[in-house]
C-alpha cells in the first residue's frame, strides 16, 4: 500500500519542481530584456562621389561638378545639408544650373542624393573651394575641390 501512494506524491512533487523550473526560466527570460526600446540605426557613413573635372579654369568659366552621395544605409528621415568655403580664390557655387549663387557657410538642403554643382570662377588665381556635407545627425563630411588657373591668350 506505501508504493501506491508514494507514486502519486512523486508526481505531484515532480510536477512542482517543473513547474518552478519553467516559472524561473521565464522570469529570467523576462528580466534579461531591457526596457523594450529598440535601437534603430538612423545615422549611417556617405561619401561624396564625383564625376572627373577639369584641373584648370578660366575667369568667367563655369565646371559643371556631378556629384553623387554614397550612402552606407538608408534611413527615410535622413536629410542632408551642403555648404561651402573659398580659402583660395574668387568664385560663386551653385547647386543646378539655375540655382542660386550660395553664400559662403549658408546651409542649403540638397533635395536629392544625386546633384550637379556649378562653379564660375570669378579671378586669375588658384582657387580652393572646400564642400561640407551634413545630414540632419550632424554627420559632416568635407570635400575640397581645386582649380588652377587657365590662361586665355
Amino acid at each position: 500500500m506505501k508504493n501506491i501512494i508514494a507514486l502519486p506524491i512523486k508526481r505531484a512533487i515532480s510536477l512542482q519542481i517543473s513547474y518552478a523550473i519553467c516559472l524561473c526560466a521565464l522570469l529570467t527570460t523576462l528580466m534579461s530584456c531591457d526596457d523594450g526600446n529598440l535601437q534603430v540605426q538612423q545615422s549611417y557613413d556617405f561619401q561624396l562621389e564625383t564625376m572627373p573635372m577639369p584641373k584648370s579654369i578660366a575667369l568667367g568659366e563655369t565646371i559643371e561638378i556631378r556629384c553623387k552621395l554614397i550612402v552606407a544605409g538608408d534611413y527615410e528621415d535622413t536629410t542632408y545639408t551642403i555648404r561651402y568655403f573659398q580659402p583660395d580664390g574668387k568664385g560663386s557655387l551653385r547647386l543646378g544650373r539655375a540655382g542660386i549663387a550660395f553664400l559662403p557657410n549658408d546651409r542649403y538642403p540638397l533635395p536629392d542624393r544625386g546633384f550637379r554643382l556649378y562653379y564660375t570662377s570669378e579671378s586669375t588665381d588658384q582657387q580652393v573651394v572646400d564642400v561640407y556635407i551634413e545630414n540632419n545627425f550632424g554627420q559632416v563630411e568635407q570635400y575640397s575641390f581645386s582649380f588652377n588657373n587657365e590662361d586665355v591668350e
